[in-house]
């Protein structure tokens, strides 16, 4: 049986870890081609050799994917990107963005002016190059095209401490809706995800409490489903919305929190 994905090739940004490197693994073993792009270099080709050497064990012949070194804040590594696609795999049918940042939550009066720009160019401006260097090449091959953006829960449901965090995953919920309103003619869709936090790791970057036991607890007290997200949440729903199987939906803002932002 063909993969979800076969025949297509996608663009993933923050693939060198995390709900970018699942997603990226993902979409291969769907049979995607995906150019799994970071500002760490080295991560993005350690992903892309992983998923190559899984896609031969597996029986394909290889070539499932290629790191690229990208900065998502500039428009000439999107070209670069969308370019390195068409020259290697002839298309490009999705995107994934996916990288973002964040500052450590504290009191909204103690962000800088540099945490406020470094959020809003990882977590939006991307976007804005994103679609430039993507919706004129998905035009071109005139078979429609999926971006999906990850955004967080705290677009709808922000709390104290991550203010201007919070408010760069609402400009990304925003625009979303409208980039899928105003792109749907072309048969390209446009959504977004909207994951919980993942990995103790950034449990207290994001919580603004230290990772303990008790601490832990109280916050998944308001989870329904007591967990984190596991990356491969976010990768499996991403997969679902790029494959035929979302082909009639578009605009959504599509929560994997389990159950947090009720």
């Amino acid at each position: 049986m063909p993969g979800r994905l076969e025949g297509k090739v996608a663009i993933v940004t923050g693939g060198a870890s995390g709900f970018g490197a699942a997603t990226s693994k993902r979409f291969a073993q769907e049979g995607c081609k995906v150019l799994v792009c970071d500002l760490n270099e080295s991560g993005a080709q350690d992903v892309a050799s992983k998923l190559d050497a899984e896609c031969k064990k597996a029986g394909s012949d290889g070539g499932a994917a290629k790191g690229f070194k990208m900065n998502v804040c500039e428009r000439d590594d999107w070209a670069a990107a969308v370019k390195a696609c068409v020259d290697g795999w002839g298309r490009v049918d999705i995107c994934v963005n996916n990288a973002g940042t964040s500052y450590k939550n504290k009191p909204t009066l103690e962000v800088t002016e540099q945490d406020f720009d470094k959020v809003f160019a990882v977590n939006v401006k991307s976007i804005f190059h994103s679609v430039a260097a993507m919706v004129p090449q998905l035009q071109s091959q005139g078979q429609g095209g999926s971006i999906i953006n990850i955004s967080s829960i705290g677009s709808t449901r922000p709390r104290p401490g991550l203010v201007w965090y919070n408010a760069s995953k609402g400009a990304v919920s925003n625009a979303t809706k409208g980039l899928a309103a105003e792109y749907g003619v072309d048969q390209i869709r446009v959504n977004a995800l909207c994951p919980l936090l993942s990995g103790t790791g950034l449990f207290e970057m994001f919580s603004g409490v230290p990772y303990t036991e008790e601490n832990m607890k109280k916050f998944l007290g308001n989870v329904p489903l007591g967990r984190l997200t596991d990356p491969m949440d976010v990768a499996n729903t991403a997969l679902f919305l790029a494959s035929e199987e979302g082909r009639f939906i578009t605009g959504v803002n599509l929560e994997v929190d389990g159950g947090r932002g009720v």
